[in-house]
């Protein structure tokens, strides 16, 4: 009679993080250990002579004929809980019919998020969609937390809560740069002083900057606009892979149905009071190409990015029209814009001094110009900051300009309707702030219903009652008239 060996029965202990911290591990040369939990079927615990604990599952999918072990995680980077939690969702997998093998090895031919974007970023360029602010939003908060992960690896959850910390790590970043930009100032003004002290004259080294985080705080940047821009486009991202004539992804996307932080809408343009100086400010900018810029996006309304791309192809000085390309317009459609005679005398004199660049607005200073091509302007924000500082100007922005116009074109008596053709708006509500950012003309409104229902009542006369001046002395004596002026 021959003897049959034994199976040797799994320990069941309850997995906590002192039962696990208590078990030693086995001495070096002999089998690892491995421990069953006493809670969640499946879940297992193996020790190895070194040391290393780590959590597995084991179980069957339906239909299956031959059981599947799946890794976990090491402990204690995932606690006992975590496991469970992991172990339960796999068992739900495993009892559809879905085999976690099967998964993991597929997810090893998913596409990660860097990955996407490189589709998405040679896309957008081919097809003349302009990516220069994403790529900043991707390179500075979406490929460091999520370029290497695998697409269905993002979860709605992960994406919620790397939204709500977004603002401090925007501003944080922000304080870095600044300080990062204060210390080379800071560096050059010695440098200057040093060298000015030696030669005994010259003018004194230029004050120090505040650093961009104390005007953070004043003109109330707080970064949530970022972050919302941050997350739509991880939502742009996963659109563009689910999308039917691609299927980089099959699933949902995980950037979609989270609440963004509120944003305020922008109303700011040029009052009457500060037309003045802006234009005396305007006047003494000493870069001729960056003043005309900003006078013709003042008189066009056309936005910023549009403006630095205009061609001199596209204009017709005799019609006194420019033609601007879709691909440089927001909403992708072409636009006929009327150039008023100011805008015509001034693109006539740039003319006169043309230098051979396609260009109206050329630059001379981009690696692209250093090397003979032929480019436009790109940062006008160095001279802007020169005129508003000299006009004694605050929070306006290079995009009030166009503002500005819809704004006088209401305070002017024009129709919304014409307001919306000449800003080439497609929806009219973007139109529609025109009609409240004058008050004037409320204050009129306001002002005759008031004093109606006073004169109604009868607590103010109907009329008043202006008084001619006296006549002199030497002049024949007459009575004096009087005169009833409507209200």
């Amino acid at each position: 009679m021959t003897e049959t060996k034994s199976k040797k029965k799994t320990p069941v202990i309850n997995f906590t993080i002192k039962e696990i911290d208590a078990i030693e591990p086995p001495p070096h040369g002999q089998e690892r250990l491995e421990f069953k939990d006493s809670k969640v079927p499946g879940l297992y615990l193996r020790v190895t002579p070194s040391g290393v604990k780590s959590f597995s599952f084991v179980g069957r999918a339906k239909g299956a004929a031959r059981p599947e072990r799946e890794t976990i995680g090491r402990y204690p980077a995932v606690k006992p809980e975590e496991a469970r939690t992991r172990a339960t969702q796999l068992a739900g997998s495993l009892a559809s019919g879905e085999s976690v093998t099967a998964v993991r090895q597929a997810k090893k031919g998913e596409m990660t998020l860097t990955e996407l974007w490189d589709h998405y970023a040679t896309y957008s360029r081919t097809h003349s969609k302009k990516i220069e602010a994403f790529e900043e939003i991707w390179g500075a908060y979406l490929q460091p937390r999520w370029g290497s992960k695998r697409l269905s690896d993002i979860k709605p959850l992960d994406v919620e809560r790397w939204h709500l910390s977004l603002p401090d790590e925007i501003m944080k970043r922000r304080a870095q740069r600044s300080a990062e930009v204060q210390a080379r100032r800071e560096s050059r003004r010695r440098e200057v002083a040093e060298r000015q002290a030696i030669r005994r004259h010259g003018p004194d080294p230029k004050k120090p900057i505040p650093p961009n985080g104390d005007l953070d705080k004043k003109n109330g940047i707080t970064g949530r606009t970022a972050a919302n821009r941050a997350v739509q486009l991880l939502r742009t991202l996963y659109n563009f892979a689910i999308d039917k004539k691609r299927r980089y992804f099959v699933g949902e996307n995980p950037a979609s149905g989270h609440a963004l932080y509120e944003s305020e809408s922008r109303e700011r343009f040029l009052q009457p009071d500060e037309l003045g100086p802006f234009f005396m400010a305007l006047a003494d900018e000493p870069n001729e190409t960056f003043r005309d810029f900003f006078t013709i996006a003042l008189l066009t309304g056309v936005r910023r990015a549009t403006v630095l791309g205009m061609k001199w192809s596209d204009i017709s000085l005799t019609r006194a029209e420019w033609r601007t390309s879709g691909a440089l317009q927001k909403n992708k459609k072409a636009q006929t814009v009327t150039l008023a005679p100011e805008a015509v005398q001034i693109l006539e004199q740039r003319f006169e001094k043309q230098a051979g660049s396609q260009y109206v607005f050329p630059s001379d200073r981009t690696k692209a110009a250093k090397k003979g091509k032929d480019d436009h302007i790109r940062e006008p924000h160095s001279a802007w900051s020169r005129i508003l500082a000299r006009a004694g100007l605050k929070d306006l922005h290079i995009h009030d300009l166009r503002r500005t116009l819809g704004s006088w074109q209401a305070r002017t008596g024009s129709s919304l309707v014409l307001i919306g053709k000449s800003l080439n708006h497609q929806d009219p509500q973007s139109t529609a702030i025109y009609a409240r950012l004058d008050l004037d003309p409320v204050r009129e409104s306001v002002d005759r219903a008031t004093s109606a229902m006073f004169e109604a009542a009868g607590l103010k006369p109907a009329a008043e009652v202006i008084q001619f001046p006296k006549p002199q002395a030497s002049e024949p004596r007459a009575k004096a008239s009087t005169t009833r002026r409507a209200k």
